[in-house]
Protein backbone atom coordinates (compact mmCIF):
# COMPACT_ATOMS: atom_id res chain seq x y z
CA UNK A 1 0.00 0.00 0.00
CA UNK A 2 1.35 3.41 -0.96
CA UNK A 3 1.63 6.20 1.62
CA UNK A 4 -0.32 8.59 -0.58
CA UNK A 5 -3.29 6.18 -0.51
CA UNK A 6 -3.35 6.43 3.29
CA UNK A 7 -3.05 10.23 3.09
CA UNK A 8 -6.02 10.47 0.72
CA UNK A 9 -8.02 8.13 2.96
CA UNK A 10 -7.20 10.22 6.04
CA UNK A 11 -8.05 13.50 4.27
CA UNK A 12 -11.62 12.29 3.72
CA UNK A 13 -12.29 12.19 7.47
CA UNK A 14 -11.80 15.91 8.32
CA UNK A 15 -13.36 16.96 4.99
CA UNK A 16 -16.45 14.84 5.68
CA UNK A 17 -16.67 16.19 9.21
CA UNK A 18 -16.53 19.82 8.07
CA UNK A 19 -19.04 19.21 5.27
CA UNK A 20 -21.58 17.56 7.59
CA UNK A 21 -21.07 20.15 10.32
CA UNK A 22 -21.44 23.15 7.98
CA UNK A 23 -24.40 21.56 6.15
CA UNK A 24 -26.57 22.21 9.23
CA UNK A 25 -25.92 25.95 9.07
CA UNK A 26 -26.36 26.10 5.28
CA UNK A 27 -29.66 24.23 5.70
CA UNK A 28 -30.74 26.67 8.39
CA UNK A 29 -30.09 29.68 6.11
CA UNK A 30 -32.01 28.02 3.25
CA UNK A 31 -34.94 27.34 5.57
CA UNK A 32 -35.07 31.01 6.57
CA UNK A 33 -35.50 31.89 2.89
CA UNK A 34 -37.73 29.11 1.57
CA UNK A 35 -39.27 25.73 2.34
CA UNK A 36 -38.59 24.59 -1.29
CA UNK A 37 -42.17 23.28 -1.54
CA UNK A 38 -43.96 24.82 -4.58
CA UNK A 39 -47.21 26.74 -3.96
CA UNK A 40 -47.06 26.05 -0.22
CA UNK A 41 -45.58 28.42 2.30
CA UNK A 42 -45.00 26.70 5.62
CA UNK A 43 -44.43 28.71 8.82
CA UNK A 44 -40.71 29.33 9.27
CA UNK A 45 -39.22 27.23 12.05
CA UNK A 46 -35.61 27.70 13.03
CA UNK A 47 -33.17 27.01 15.85
CA UNK A 48 -30.49 29.09 17.56
CA UNK A 49 -26.84 28.52 16.62
CA UNK A 50 -25.52 27.26 20.01
CA UNK A 51 -28.15 24.49 20.07
CA UNK A 52 -27.58 23.72 16.39
CA UNK A 53 -23.85 23.24 17.09
CA UNK A 54 -24.69 20.38 19.47
CA UNK A 55 -26.86 18.65 16.84
CA UNK A 56 -24.22 19.16 14.15
CA UNK A 57 -21.31 17.88 16.25
CA UNK A 58 -23.08 14.69 17.34
CA UNK A 59 -24.40 14.01 13.81
CA UNK A 60 -20.96 14.55 12.21
CA UNK A 61 -19.05 12.42 14.73
CA UNK A 62 -21.47 9.49 14.61
CA UNK A 63 -21.72 9.60 10.81
CA UNK A 64 -17.91 9.42 10.52
CA UNK A 65 -18.07 6.34 12.76
CA UNK A 66 -20.76 4.77 10.53
CA UNK A 67 -18.66 5.27 7.35
CA UNK A 68 -15.56 3.97 9.13
CA UNK A 69 -17.32 0.80 10.29
CA UNK A 70 -18.43 0.15 6.69
CA UNK A 71 -14.88 0.71 5.27
CA UNK A 72 -15.83 3.75 3.21
CA UNK A 73 -12.52 5.40 4.11
CA UNK A 74 -10.51 2.44 2.78
CA UNK A 75 -11.68 2.28 -0.83
CA UNK A 76 -8.85 2.15 -3.37
CA UNK A 77 -8.60 4.54 -6.31
CA UNK A 78 -9.17 1.61 -8.70
CA UNK A 79 -12.42 0.62 -6.97
CA UNK A 80 -15.83 1.33 -8.50
CA UNK A 81 -16.71 5.00 -7.95
CA UNK A 82 -20.40 4.48 -8.67
CA UNK A 83 -20.56 1.75 -6.04
CA UNK A 84 -18.79 4.03 -3.55
CA UNK A 85 -21.29 6.83 -4.18
CA UNK A 86 -24.24 4.45 -3.86
CA UNK A 87 -22.85 3.22 -0.56
CA UNK A 88 -22.55 6.82 0.67
CA UNK A 89 -26.18 7.49 -0.25
CA UNK A 90 -27.29 4.18 1.27
CA UNK A 91 -25.62 4.72 4.66
CA UNK A 92 -26.64 8.38 4.66
CA UNK A 93 -30.29 7.32 4.38
CA UNK A 94 -29.84 4.70 7.11
CA UNK A 95 -28.22 7.28 9.36
CA UNK A 96 -30.93 9.86 8.62
CA UNK A 97 -33.63 7.40 9.74
CA UNK A 98 -31.65 6.40 12.81
CA UNK A 99 -30.95 10.01 13.74
CA UNK A 100 -34.59 11.05 13.32
CA UNK A 101 -35.60 8.27 15.71
CA UNK A 102 -33.08 9.56 18.28
CA UNK A 103 -34.06 13.22 17.83
CA UNK A 104 -37.84 12.93 17.82
CA UNK A 105 -38.49 9.90 20.03
CA UNK A 106 -35.88 10.71 22.63
CA UNK A 107 -36.78 14.37 22.98
CA UNK A 108 -36.37 15.60 26.57
CA UNK A 109 -34.17 12.55 27.31
CA UNK A 110 -31.21 13.64 25.19
CA UNK A 111 -32.33 17.00 23.71
CA UNK A 112 -34.34 19.76 25.27
CA UNK A 113 -34.91 21.58 21.99
CA UNK A 114 -36.46 20.15 18.82
CA UNK A 115 -34.66 20.68 15.52
CA UNK A 116 -37.06 21.57 12.64
CA UNK A 117 -37.65 18.61 10.33
CA UNK A 118 -37.02 20.58 7.11
CA UNK A 119 -33.60 21.66 8.41
CA UNK A 120 -32.78 17.98 8.98
CA UNK A 121 -33.98 17.09 5.47
CA UNK A 122 -32.05 19.96 3.83
CA UNK A 123 -28.94 19.00 5.81
CA UNK A 124 -29.17 15.41 4.60
CA UNK A 125 -29.46 16.49 0.93
CA UNK A 126 -26.65 19.06 1.18
CA UNK A 127 -24.18 16.86 3.02
CA UNK A 128 -24.78 13.77 0.87
CA UNK A 129 -24.29 15.79 -2.33
CA UNK A 130 -21.18 17.59 -1.08
CA UNK A 131 -19.55 14.42 0.28
CA UNK A 132 -19.92 12.80 -3.16
CA UNK A 133 -18.46 15.90 -4.86
CA UNK A 134 -15.61 15.85 -2.35
CA UNK A 135 -14.83 12.23 -3.30
CA UNK A 136 -14.89 13.13 -7.01
CA UNK A 137 -12.48 16.05 -6.46
CA UNK A 138 -10.07 13.99 -4.33
CA UNK A 139 -10.13 11.13 -6.87
CA UNK A 140 -9.41 13.52 -9.75
CA UNK A 141 -6.53 15.13 -7.83
CA UNK A 142 -5.06 11.69 -7.11
CA UNK A 143 -5.40 10.62 -10.75
CA UNK A 144 -3.81 13.90 -11.91
CA UNK A 145 -0.81 13.50 -9.59
CA UNK A 146 -0.36 9.89 -10.69
CA UNK A 147 -0.61 10.83 -14.36
CA UNK A 148 2.08 13.50 -13.89
CA UNK A 149 4.29 11.00 -12.00
CA UNK A 150 4.25 13.26 -8.94
CA UNK A 151 2.95 10.26 -7.00
CA UNK A 152 4.59 6.86 -7.44
CA UNK A 153 2.54 4.38 -9.42
CA UNK A 154 2.01 0.82 -8.21
CA UNK A 155 4.66 -1.58 -9.44
CA UNK A 156 3.17 -4.60 -11.17
CA UNK A 157 4.42 -8.09 -12.02
CA UNK A 158 2.48 -9.85 -14.80
CA UNK A 159 2.43 -13.64 -14.92
CA UNK A 160 1.50 -14.93 -18.37
CA UNK A 161 2.49 -17.33 -21.12
CA UNK A 162 0.48 -15.60 -23.82
CA UNK A 163 1.92 -14.38 -27.10
CA UNK A 164 3.74 -11.08 -27.39
CA UNK A 165 0.73 -9.45 -29.09
CA UNK A 166 -1.71 -10.59 -26.39
CA UNK A 167 0.53 -9.44 -23.53
CA UNK A 168 1.17 -6.05 -25.13
CA UNK A 169 -2.58 -5.59 -25.62
CA UNK A 170 -3.21 -6.31 -21.91
CA UNK A 171 -0.33 -4.04 -20.90
CA UNK A 172 -1.73 -1.19 -23.01
CA UNK A 173 -5.07 -1.56 -21.25
CA UNK A 174 -3.43 -1.50 -17.80
CA UNK A 175 -1.39 1.57 -18.71
CA UNK A 176 -4.54 3.49 -19.57
CA UNK A 177 -5.57 3.35 -15.91
CA UNK A 178 -2.58 5.62 -15.07
CA UNK A 179 -2.24 3.81 -11.75
CA UNK A 180 0.31 1.07 -12.53
CA UNK A 181 3.92 0.87 -13.63
CA UNK A 182 4.53 -2.57 -15.15
CA UNK A 183 8.10 -3.56 -14.31
CA UNK A 184 8.42 -7.35 -14.66
CA UNK A 185 6.67 -10.13 -16.41
CA UNK A 186 7.02 -13.86 -15.89
CA UNK A 187 6.69 -16.09 -18.91
CA UNK A 188 7.88 -19.41 -20.31
CA UNK A 189 9.62 -17.51 -23.11
CA UNK A 190 11.38 -14.18 -23.08
CA UNK A 191 9.61 -11.51 -25.10
CA UNK A 192 11.85 -8.82 -26.51
CA UNK A 193 10.71 -5.54 -24.99
CA UNK A 194 12.85 -2.58 -23.99
CA UNK A 195 10.69 -1.53 -21.04
CA UNK A 196 9.88 -4.87 -19.35
CA UNK A 197 12.20 -7.12 -17.38
CA UNK A 198 11.85 -10.87 -17.81
CA UNK A 199 11.87 -13.33 -14.90
CA UNK A 200 10.90 -16.97 -14.63
CA UNK A 201 12.23 -18.98 -11.67
CA UNK A 202 10.14 -18.78 -8.48
CA UNK A 203 13.25 -18.23 -6.33
CA UNK A 204 14.05 -15.11 -8.36
CA UNK A 205 10.46 -13.90 -7.97
CA UNK A 206 10.89 -14.37 -4.23
CA UNK A 207 14.02 -12.18 -4.24
CA UNK A 208 12.07 -9.41 -5.98
CA UNK A 209 9.35 -9.71 -3.34
CA UNK A 210 11.95 -9.58 -0.56
CA UNK A 211 13.46 -6.40 -2.02
CA UNK A 212 10.02 -4.71 -1.84
CA UNK A 213 10.12 -3.84 -5.55
CA UNK A 214 6.63 -5.13 -6.33
CA UNK A 215 3.25 -3.92 -5.08
CA UNK A 216 0.93 -6.25 -7.01
CA UNK A 217 0.91 -9.48 -9.01
CA UNK A 218 -1.48 -9.94 -11.93
CA UNK A 219 -1.87 -13.57 -12.96
CA UNK A 220 -3.20 -14.26 -16.47
CA UNK A 221 -1.96 -17.80 -17.16
CA UNK A 222 1.41 -19.55 -17.09
CA UNK A 223 3.46 -22.72 -17.48
CA UNK A 224 4.11 -22.89 -13.75
CA UNK A 225 3.18 -26.16 -12.07
CA UNK A 226 0.41 -26.21 -9.48
CA UNK A 227 3.03 -26.43 -6.74
CA UNK A 228 4.88 -23.38 -8.10
CA UNK A 229 1.63 -21.42 -8.41
CA UNK A 230 0.80 -22.24 -4.80
CA UNK A 231 4.26 -21.03 -3.73
CA UNK A 232 3.76 -17.83 -5.73
CA UNK A 233 0.44 -17.20 -4.03
CA UNK A 234 1.93 -17.96 -0.60
CA UNK A 235 4.79 -15.51 -1.27
CA UNK A 236 2.32 -12.72 -2.01
CA UNK A 237 0.68 -13.38 1.36
CA UNK A 238 4.01 -13.50 3.20
CA UNK A 239 5.27 -10.23 1.72
CA UNK A 240 1.86 -8.52 1.77
CA UNK A 241 1.63 -8.15 -2.00
CA UNK A 242 -1.77 -7.89 -3.67
CA UNK A 243 -2.55 -10.94 -5.85
CA UNK A 244 -5.13 -10.73 -8.61
CA UNK A 245 -5.94 -12.73 -11.72
CA UNK A 246 -7.78 -12.22 -14.98
CA UNK A 247 -10.61 -14.68 -15.38
CA UNK A 248 -11.74 -16.25 -18.61
CA UNK A 249 -15.33 -15.86 -19.79
CA UNK A 250 -16.38 -19.16 -18.20
CA UNK A 251 -15.03 -18.09 -14.80
CA UNK A 252 -17.06 -14.89 -15.05
CA UNK A 253 -20.20 -16.76 -16.04
CA UNK A 254 -19.84 -19.12 -13.09
CA UNK A 255 -20.90 -16.28 -10.79
CA UNK A 256 -24.38 -16.48 -12.39
CA UNK A 257 -25.23 -19.86 -10.92
CA UNK A 258 -28.21 -21.21 -9.03
CA UNK A 259 -28.68 -24.47 -7.17
CA UNK A 260 -31.95 -26.36 -7.61
CA UNK A 261 -33.36 -29.88 -7.60
CA UNK A 262 -34.65 -32.21 -10.29
CA UNK A 263 -36.68 -34.43 -8.02
CA UNK A 264 -33.95 -35.39 -5.48
CA UNK A 265 -30.99 -34.64 -7.73
CA UNK A 266 -29.15 -31.36 -6.97
CA UNK A 267 -28.23 -29.47 -10.15
CA UNK A 268 -26.41 -26.21 -10.82
CA UNK A 269 -27.63 -23.89 -13.55
CA UNK A 270 -25.31 -21.40 -15.22
CA UNK A 271 -27.56 -18.51 -16.18
CA UNK A 272 -27.14 -16.72 -19.48
CA UNK A 273 -27.51 -13.39 -17.69
CA UNK A 274 -28.25 -12.11 -14.16
CA UNK A 275 -31.15 -10.19 -15.73
CA UNK A 276 -34.12 -12.38 -14.96
CA UNK A 277 -37.54 -12.39 -13.30
CA UNK A 278 -38.04 -9.27 -11.17
CA UNK A 279 -34.87 -7.69 -12.49
CA UNK A 280 -36.55 -7.46 -15.93
CA UNK A 281 -39.49 -5.65 -14.30
CA UNK A 282 -37.10 -3.29 -12.54
CA UNK A 283 -35.22 -2.53 -15.78
CA UNK A 284 -38.48 -1.71 -17.52
CA UNK A 285 -39.50 0.64 -14.68
CA UNK A 286 -36.05 2.25 -14.88
CA UNK A 287 -36.50 2.76 -18.65
CA UNK A 288 -39.93 4.38 -18.19
CA UNK A 289 -38.65 6.76 -15.50
CA UNK A 290 -35.70 7.65 -17.74
CA UNK A 291 -38.04 8.28 -20.68
CA UNK A 292 -40.23 10.68 -18.68
CA UNK A 293 -37.20 12.53 -17.32
CA UNK A 294 -35.28 12.87 -20.59
CA UNK A 295 -38.23 13.73 -22.80
CA UNK A 296 -39.03 16.61 -20.44
CA UNK A 297 -35.39 17.80 -20.48
CA UNK A 298 -34.72 17.33 -24.21
CA UNK A 299 -38.00 18.54 -25.74
CA UNK A 300 -36.76 22.14 -26.36
CA UNK A 301 -33.63 20.76 -28.03
CA UNK A 302 -35.78 18.43 -30.16
CA UNK A 303 -37.70 21.43 -31.50
CA UNK A 304 -34.55 23.47 -32.25
CA UNK A 305 -32.85 20.58 -34.12
CA UNK A 306 -36.11 19.90 -36.00
CA UNK A 307 -36.21 23.52 -37.22
CA UNK A 308 -32.55 23.57 -38.32
CA UNK A 309 -32.87 20.34 -40.30
CA UNK A 310 -36.02 21.57 -42.04
CA UNK A 311 -34.38 24.88 -42.96
CA UNK A 312 -31.37 23.16 -44.55
CA UNK A 313 -33.22 20.29 -46.26
CA UNK A 314 -37.02 20.85 -46.25
CA UNK A 315 -37.86 17.33 -47.42
CA UNK A 316 -39.53 14.99 -44.94
CA UNK A 317 -38.97 13.31 -42.60
CA UNK A 318 -36.81 15.02 -39.97
CA UNK A 319 -36.74 11.90 -37.81
CA UNK A 320 -35.34 9.12 -39.92
CA UNK A 321 -36.26 5.45 -39.57
CA UNK A 322 -33.45 2.93 -39.98
CA UNK A 323 -34.18 -0.80 -40.07
CA UNK A 324 -32.32 -2.77 -37.38
CA UNK A 325 -32.36 -6.26 -35.90
CA UNK A 326 -33.32 -6.69 -32.26
CA UNK A 327 -34.09 -9.47 -29.81
CA UNK A 328 -34.70 -12.91 -31.38
CA UNK A 329 -33.72 -11.70 -34.88
CA UNK A 330 -36.80 -9.48 -35.25
CA UNK A 331 -36.72 -6.31 -37.33
CA UNK A 332 -37.66 -2.89 -35.97
CA UNK A 333 -37.30 0.76 -36.96
CA UNK A 334 -34.71 2.73 -35.07
CA UNK A 335 -35.39 6.49 -34.90
CA UNK A 336 -32.67 9.08 -35.48
CA UNK A 337 -32.45 12.71 -36.43
CA UNK A 338 -31.68 12.83 -40.13
CA UNK A 339 -28.22 14.34 -40.47
CA UNK A 340 -27.79 13.68 -44.21
CA UNK A 341 -29.77 14.94 -47.19
CA UNK A 342 -32.92 12.96 -47.84
CA UNK A 343 -31.91 11.90 -51.35
CA UNK A 344 -28.88 10.09 -49.92
CA UNK A 345 -30.75 8.19 -47.17
CA UNK A 346 -30.99 4.46 -47.89
CA UNK A 347 -34.69 4.50 -46.85
CA UNK A 348 -34.74 0.77 -46.09
CA UNK A 349 -37.55 1.34 -43.57
CA UNK A 350 -39.65 3.23 -46.16
CA UNK A 351 -38.99 1.65 -49.53
CA UNK A 352 -36.12 0.13 -51.44
CA UNK A 353 -33.69 2.72 -52.80
CA UNK A 354 -30.97 0.82 -54.61
CA UNK A 355 -29.26 3.98 -55.87
CA UNK A 356 -28.69 5.42 -52.37
CA UNK A 357 -27.69 1.98 -51.05
CA UNK A 358 -25.15 1.42 -53.83
CA UNK A 359 -23.66 4.88 -53.20
CA UNK A 360 -23.35 4.08 -49.49
CA UNK A 361 -21.62 0.76 -50.23
CA UNK A 362 -19.13 2.62 -52.43
CA UNK A 363 -18.43 5.11 -49.63
CA UNK A 364 -17.98 2.29 -47.11
CA UNK A 365 -15.51 0.58 -49.42
CA UNK A 366 -13.44 3.72 -50.03
CA UNK A 367 -13.88 5.89 -46.94
CA UNK A 368 -14.68 3.64 -43.96
CA UNK A 369 -12.33 3.92 -40.96
CA UNK A 370 -13.70 0.71 -39.36
CA UNK A 371 -13.68 -2.92 -40.40
CA UNK A 372 -16.81 -4.58 -41.74
CA UNK A 373 -19.46 -5.41 -40.55
CA UNK A 374 -19.14 -2.05 -38.71
CA UNK A 375 -18.36 1.05 -40.71
CA UNK A 376 -17.61 4.71 -40.12
CA UNK A 377 -17.51 6.86 -43.25
CA UNK A 378 -14.91 9.61 -43.09
CA UNK A 379 -15.58 12.94 -44.86
CA UNK A 380 -19.07 11.79 -45.73
CA UNK A 381 -20.28 13.91 -48.70
CA UNK A 382 -23.93 13.16 -47.87
CA UNK A 383 -23.92 15.08 -44.60
CA UNK A 384 -25.76 18.35 -43.95
CA UNK A 385 -24.18 21.42 -42.34
CA UNK A 386 -25.77 20.70 -38.99
CA UNK A 387 -24.34 17.18 -39.09
CA UNK A 388 -21.06 18.16 -37.35
CA UNK A 389 -22.85 19.51 -34.29
CA UNK A 390 -25.41 16.68 -34.17
CA UNK A 391 -22.81 13.91 -34.40
CA UNK A 392 -20.27 15.54 -32.08
CA UNK A 393 -22.70 15.40 -29.16
CA UNK A 394 -24.60 12.27 -30.32
CA UNK A 395 -27.79 14.32 -30.67
CA UNK A 396 -28.88 12.22 -33.65
CA UNK A 397 -29.52 9.39 -31.16
CA UNK A 398 -32.06 11.35 -29.05
CA UNK A 399 -35.20 10.23 -30.96
CA UNK A 400 -34.41 6.69 -29.78
CA UNK A 401 -36.18 7.65 -26.56
CA UNK A 402 -39.34 7.00 -28.60
CA UNK A 403 -38.01 3.47 -29.16
CA UNK A 404 -37.71 3.31 -25.40
CA UNK A 405 -41.42 3.90 -24.80
CA UNK A 406 -42.36 1.46 -27.59
CA UNK A 407 -39.98 -0.91 -25.77
CA UNK A 408 -38.11 -2.32 -28.71
CA UNK A 409 -35.04 -0.68 -27.13
CA UNK A 410 -33.74 -0.15 -23.63
CA UNK A 411 -31.67 2.68 -22.16
CA UNK A 412 -28.62 0.44 -21.74
CA UNK A 413 -28.15 -2.74 -23.81
CA UNK A 414 -25.95 -4.01 -26.66
CA UNK A 415 -25.93 -2.09 -29.94
CA UNK A 416 -28.49 -3.01 -32.64
CA UNK A 417 -27.09 -3.62 -36.11
CA UNK A 418 -28.50 -3.37 -39.59
CA UNK A 419 -29.69 -6.58 -41.33
CA UNK A 420 -26.68 -6.58 -43.70
CA UNK A 421 -24.37 -6.35 -40.68
CA UNK A 422 -26.16 -9.16 -38.80
CA UNK A 423 -25.77 -11.39 -41.86
CA UNK A 424 -22.01 -11.28 -41.23
CA UNK A 425 -22.27 -12.40 -37.56
CA UNK A 426 -20.32 -15.44 -36.47
CA UNK A 427 -22.10 -18.05 -34.35
CA UNK A 428 -20.93 -16.67 -30.98
CA UNK A 429 -21.76 -13.08 -32.02
CA UNK A 430 -25.40 -14.06 -32.55
CA UNK A 431 -25.69 -14.06 -28.78
CA UNK A 432 -25.99 -10.27 -29.05
CA UNK A 433 -29.50 -10.81 -30.41
CA UNK A 434 -30.79 -12.54 -27.26
CA UNK A 435 -31.77 -9.28 -25.54
CA UNK A 436 -33.09 -5.84 -26.48
CA UNK A 437 -30.75 -3.29 -28.09
CA UNK A 438 -29.32 -0.08 -26.72
CA UNK A 439 -29.47 3.65 -26.55
CA UNK A 440 -26.07 3.62 -24.87
CA UNK A 441 -23.86 0.56 -24.39
CA UNK A 442 -20.51 -0.80 -23.23
CA UNK A 443 -18.54 0.01 -26.38
CA UNK A 444 -20.00 3.53 -26.43
CA UNK A 445 -18.10 4.34 -23.22
CA UNK A 446 -15.04 2.18 -23.90
CA UNK A 447 -13.07 3.57 -26.87
CA UNK A 448 -16.12 4.08 -29.13
CA UNK A 449 -15.13 3.92 -32.81
CA UNK A 450 -11.66 2.59 -31.95
CA UNK A 451 -13.21 -0.82 -31.34
CA UNK A 452 -13.44 -3.26 -34.18
CA UNK A 453 -16.50 -5.49 -34.32
CA UNK A 454 -14.84 -8.34 -32.41
CA UNK A 455 -13.89 -6.05 -29.52
CA UNK A 456 -17.33 -4.44 -29.47
CA UNK A 457 -19.10 -7.80 -29.40
CA UNK A 458 -16.87 -8.97 -26.53
CA UNK A 459 -17.87 -5.90 -24.52
CA UNK A 460 -21.54 -6.50 -25.25
CA UNK A 461 -21.33 -10.18 -24.30
CA UNK A 462 -19.57 -9.21 -21.08
CA UNK A 463 -22.48 -6.86 -20.37
CA UNK A 464 -25.03 -9.63 -20.97
CA UNK A 465 -23.21 -12.01 -18.63
CA UNK A 466 -22.54 -9.46 -15.89
CA UNK A 467 -25.54 -7.13 -15.97
CA UNK A 468 -26.32 -5.16 -12.82
CA UNK A 469 -28.04 -1.89 -11.98
CA UNK A 470 -24.67 -0.47 -10.92
CA UNK A 471 -23.17 -1.40 -14.29
CA UNK A 472 -26.06 0.39 -16.02
CA UNK A 473 -25.48 3.51 -13.90
CA UNK A 474 -21.75 3.43 -14.70
CA UNK A 475 -22.44 3.26 -18.42
CA UNK A 476 -24.99 6.09 -18.27
CA UNK A 477 -22.67 8.39 -16.33
CA UNK A 478 -19.67 7.53 -18.51
CA UNK A 479 -21.82 8.29 -21.58
CA UNK A 480 -22.07 11.94 -20.52
CA UNK A 481 -18.30 12.08 -19.99
CA UNK A 482 -17.63 10.56 -23.42
CA UNK A 483 -20.10 12.84 -25.22
CA UNK A 484 -18.77 16.07 -23.76
CA UNK A 485 -15.06 15.20 -23.66
CA UNK A 486 -15.17 13.22 -26.96
CA UNK A 487 -12.63 10.78 -25.49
Amino acid sequence: MKKYEIIFWVLKVPFDFMIIFLSFFIAKEIRLITDLIPWIKLPIQTIDNPTLINFALIWAILYIIVLTLHSLYFIKITASKIKEFLWIIRYSIYWLIFYLVIVFLWKWFIYNTEIPRLIVLFTFIIWTTLVIFERIILNNIEYYLLNKWILAKKRLLIVSNKSKESIIEIIDDIKKSNVYKIIWYSNSKNIETKWLRYIWAIDKVQKIFESKKIDEVLYIDSDYSKKELFILWELTRIFWIRYRYITNSFDITKSNTTLSLINNIPVIEIKNSPLDNWWKVWKRIFDLISWIFWIFILLPLFIVIWIFIKIEDPKWPVIYKNKRIWQNWKEFNLYKFRYMKWKYCTKDAYNNDNKALLYEKELIKNNSSRNWPLYKIQNDPRKTKIWTFIEKYSIDEFPQFFNLIIWNMSLVWPRPHQPREVDKYSLDEKRLLTIKPWITWMAQVNWREKNDFKEESKLDIFYIENWSTILDLKIILKTFSVIFSRK
